[in-house]
């Protein structure tokens, strides 16, 4: 889907996906700082208008959107002036839709406002960054709804092309051969074991990534790639623990982030 464009001057681009679950349910993971943080990004949301959505990217990186609208448990709009340097403000609308079965539909679509084409490429990005995001928002819904949550994010940045960096990241995790179906277990040193079964590895125009479902050391999912974002080539672990054991598999974030910066040494300047 290409940029919707209309006289206005405003150009949107629109995700969906569809979850388990009451409304009520979607927007407290999808509208709360604990929901969000369970599936995409650590995050803090003061939850109302003239509130905030903020959310850690890792390595320096926080989104700061100012909520608009806020209309639980069915729509709310946040507007960040940060996310296009020297650009216009993005507008993100989030809307919860009930469907029959039990599910709903989460729709976000991204807008701004401007006379030229300059920034399509970025917001168009959106319709391949959400979707692997989704799938962990759906499995969390789907079977973890409620519990506690934990994350641990690791990201460091490197030269060259997505796939010369996946292939390097693959080959460092012993994951040169990783196929869907496959079962995955890995260990760099000084981190408990990540054992669970492959989902998808996926290409896109914006890079490689991997989907996996964990069973350790506590349950839950990984995303593992490397990505063309925001004209940086980011190489990302972003593991999501869920249960009794959430807490615990999570202290080893300081350990992965260590070895990632090690296999993937900051780029130095010419």
């Amino acid at each position: 889907m290409s940029v919707k464009k209309e006289p206005s001057g405003r150009r949107s681009v629109q995700v969906e996906v569809e979850v388990p679950g009451t409304p009520e349910q979607v927007w407290q993971a999808i509208a709360t700082g604990p929901g969000i943080s369970s599936w995409f990004m650590p995050c803090q949301v003061d939850g109302r208008v003239g509130g905030s959505i903020a959310c850690d990217f890792g390595s320096g990186m926080v989104s700061g959107a100012k909520i608009t609208v806020w209309e639980p448990p069915h729509r709310l709009v946040a507007e960040d002036s940060t996310w296009l340097q020297g650009g216009p403000p993005v507008a993100t609308e989030w809307i919860v839709e009930a469907r029959g079965g039990g599910k709903c539909v989460v729709r976000v679509v991204h807008s701004l406002y401007a006379s030229t084409d300059q920034w399509d490429d970025q917001i168009e990005s959106t319709e391949t960054g959400w979707p692997s995001f989704f799938h962990v928002l759906r499995y969390y819904l789907q079977h973890h709804a409620g519990e506690r949550s934990a994350t641990a994010h690791a990201v460091a940045f490197t030269t060259g092309t997505p796939e010369e960096a996946w292939n390097r990241l693959a080959g460092a995790l012993g994951l040169a051969d990783a196929r869907a179906g496959q079962r995955l277990r890995v260990q760099p040193p000084g981190t408990a074991a990540l054992a669970g079964s492959i989902e998808q590895l996926e290409r896109s125009p914006q890079g490689v990534g991997l989907r996996a479902w964990l069973a350790e050391p506590a349950p839950g999912a990984a995303l593992i790639g490397a990505y063309n974002c925001m004209g940086m080539l980011m190489v990302s672990l972003q593991l999501y623990y869920y249960g009794e054991r959430a807490e615990a598999a999570a202290r080893d974030q300081a350990r992965w982030q260590e070895w990632l910066g090690a296999t993937f040494p900051a780029p130095q300047p010419a």
